[in-house]
């Protein structure tokens, strides 16, 4: 009986966390490896990345258990999120709320592991975007496009790995055009994963880029599509990226468009929506393949 209900609760805890899906993951630590690709003294070392990859599954996760924590009673009425362990009551408020001070403060040890003339910029960063990421689950509730505000906590991935590589962020053209790359792909696909919430959105009043935009949703997701495209090009130009990131490229673009041509434009199901999002981690990760390889 101690070890069926230990494992029940680890479940709960890798399910508060998210840490049982591991695209949801890997799609905020990808625009932090085109970053640190993408730097001027790229390629970063192993210690760098083992760091980063820390502290974006510790942010991550705090955001998701936030993200929680303000939605726990609107959860349960949805039903992609009815089961999440709050909405169900499989874990305590109190404890979730103590995983998520545990979380802060390794993702604030992770700071000062990092290189010391980068500390202070990454520390300033951290605290705008840990503001962001506790404000953006409110709104949904009182701004029409909250994927946007998503979009810009996700810039956050681009901003935190390249000031920890050059302890600065004059990065000009590369960084510029990774960072808006990121926001714009960020928009594109969680407009697509809140497809599948729009009938429980509309009932319950809340707000998303798909309700916005409705019929619209995905020409604007194959127009933030091909901008991120072209933004990394023109990052990947400038850094001087050798030949073979091209062809790499130019697949996971194309493939990107025929993405969004699959998609069922009034009302995805749940797992095409969950399909659509896995698969712009692969394509996200082949973008990221290249500007690795591009950098031998």
């Amino acid at each position: 009986m101690k070890s069926n209900l230990s494992t029940n609760n680890l479940r709960a805890l890798f399910s508060l966390l998210r840490w049982d899906k591991p695209s949801g993951r890997l799609i905020l630590l990808i625009p932090a490896g085109w970053s640190l690709w993408l730097t001027p003294s790229s390629p970063p070392t192993v210690n760098l990345v083992s760091l980063i990859i820390l502290g974006g599954m510790f942010v991550s996760a705090s955001g998701c258990i936030a993200n929680d924590l303000w939605d726990r009673r609107i959860d349960s009425k949805v039903h992609r999120t009815k089961e999440r362990p709050l909405a169900k009551g499989s874990i305590r408020v109190s404890t979730a709320v103590i995983i998520l001070i545990f979380l802060l403060l390794l993702s604030l040890r992770i700071i000062f592991l990092l290189p010391i003339a980068s500390q202070s910029i990454c520390l300033k960063l951290a605290v705008i975007a840990l503001f962001l990421i506790i404000l953006y689950p409110s709104s949904k509730r009182w701004f029409r496009y909250p994927q946007a505000l998503l979009a810009v906590c996700w810039g956050f991935s681009v901003l935190i790995p390249w000031a920890a590589s050059e302890s600065s962020l004059n990065g000009g053209v590369p960084l510029l055009t990774c960072w808006l790359a990121t926001m714009i792909w960020t928009f594109g696909f969680d407009t697509v994963y809140a497809m599948a919430d729009k009938v429980d959105d509309r009932k319950l009043g809340l707000n998303s880029s798909a309700l916005a935009l409705d019929r619209s949703a995905c020409r604007v997701v194959s127009t933030c599509y091909a901008l991120t495209s072209i933004l990394i090009a023109i990052s990947a130009s400038f850094k001087g990226i050798g030949p073979i990131f091209w062809p790499i490229w130019l697949v996971a673009s194309i493939s990107m468009q025929k993405e969004v041509l699959s998609l069922n434009i009034l009302q995805p199901e749940i797992s095409e929506s969950g399909k659509h999002f896995r698969n712009q981690v692969l394509l996200g990760g082949l973008i990221l393949s290249a500007l690795i390889l591009g950098n031998l």
